[in-house]
């Protein structure tokens, strides 16, 4: 999936109390359901556009009600998704008309605005069935949490989805994606990938939210860190990346998810779209690390908000604090801060050997023969 986009604007409210609402609804004929996208980047506005290809009554959020009215005016978002005509029947307002008759909420802003609209949805009018629902590649500050883990804490997590998969937006919305819906509830799971079923994107079901959600983390800072380093070599650009994806795994194998979520479409896949797109932000912001360029100037130069550079240093924190050696993915985190000099990242890629493997006892002699003779009942 393409990176998360730049942040909306928080709704103007305190934080509610967390709210365990019952489970999602039925879910009734594909016009008669209503999903509203919060934030109108790239991203936010090619899924805005599926959705309303899904038969789903769809609103687009902006920012501003300056952006929603040119949104409006001009039938696309000249800025973020130019040449992308806006359906006819995709409604365009800003952020403050709130959420109150939406079934279905997506949150298309960056994991570094996400605590800040998170605590405005209850005072925006969602509903206690309202699904809620990430496309955000990163971590939540300041704790460094998977933004699911965030929702279902305050929501319930039947309620609450997450996205993943390789969906580069301008493609996503001509030629189609492979998207992964990934809820712990499956029915939620299942409506999600209908709908884009509907819209003609491939979309898999997965019941590993943590896992898909982890994948991105990683995919994003490997993407960063394979831009970072190809200039000084392809083989330091495939370790760094290894070795980013191996050391995020070992830290999600601990918090109970499974391989398939980090070797599958929203891993892997999910990295060779990122790395091969010339436009990808987190690829580039790497390249722009690699000419010296700080991190604090670098959106400003690529014009959208880059998750990774937010997300890394997070990323790293939480590794650390849960006891796992990621000596690679630490180090990207002191590049972006300055604190490391590129050569000094590059050699560390180049020396880090991942820990070895658990090698197994070799089984005593007879072993064979004692375990056929148990299985014969002799």
């Amino acid at each position: 999936m393409a990176e998360a986009e730049q942040p909306a604007d928080t709704l103007a409210a305190p934080a509610a109390t967390a709210a365990r609402g019952s489970r999602p609804r039925s879910r009734s004929a594909p016009g008669s359901r209503r999903a509203t996208v919060i934030g109108a980047g790239s991203f936010g506005t090619a899924l805005a556009v599926l959705l309303a290809r899904g038969g789903l009554r769809t609103t687009l959020q902006t920012r501003t009600d300056e952006q929603a009215k040119r949104l409006e005016e001009e039938h696309e978002n000249h800025v973020y998704l130019p040449d992308v005509e806006l359906p006819g029947n995709l409604r365009i307002e800003s952020a403050a008309a709130g959420i109150a008759r939406a079934d279905f909420v997506f949150l298309a802003v960056p994991s570094g605005a996400l605590g800040a609209v998170i605590a405005t949805l209850d005072a925006a009018g969602l509903g206690r069935r309202t699904a809620v629902v990430s496309v955000a590649k990163g971590l939540v500050p300041p704790e460094g949490l998977p933004p699911t883990t965030v929702l279902g804490a305050r929501f319930g997590a039947h309620r609450v989805a997450c996205l993943g998969g390789p969906a580069h937006a301008r493609e996503m919305v001509r030629a189609g994606a492979a998207l992964v819906a990934a809820c712990s509830e499956e029915a939620l799971a299942q409506s999600l990938a209908q709908i884009f079923t509907r819209a003609g994107v491939v979309c898999e079901q997965s019941n590993d939210p943590l896992g898909v959600e982890l994948a991105g983390s990683a995919k994003n800072a490997a993407a960063l860190a394979a831009g970072a380093t190809e200039a000084q070599g392809l083989n330091a650009a495939g370790a760094a990346a290894g070795h980013i994806f191996a050391e995020v795994w070992r830290y999600a194998e601990g918090l109970g998810a499974r391989p398939e979520s980090m070797i599958g479409l929203a891993g892997a896949g999910d990295l060779v779209a990122t790395a091969l797109a010339r436009t990808s932000r987190n690829r580039r912001a790497g390249e722009l690390l690699a000419d010296g360029v700080p991190a604090a100037e670098i959106p400003g130069v690529i014009g959208q908000a880059v998750e990774a550079l937010e997300s890394v240093p997070l990323l790293g924190r939480a590794l650390e604090r849960a006891g796992v050696a990621a000596p690679v993915t630490g180090a990207l985190g002191r590049l972006i801060s300055g604190e490391l000099p590129l050569d000094e990242w590059v050699a560390l890629v180049r020396a880090t050997v991942p820990p070895p493997a658990r090698w197994r006892r070799r089984p005593q002699p007879g072993f064979l023969r004692r375990v056929w003779w148990r299985m014969s009942g002799r």
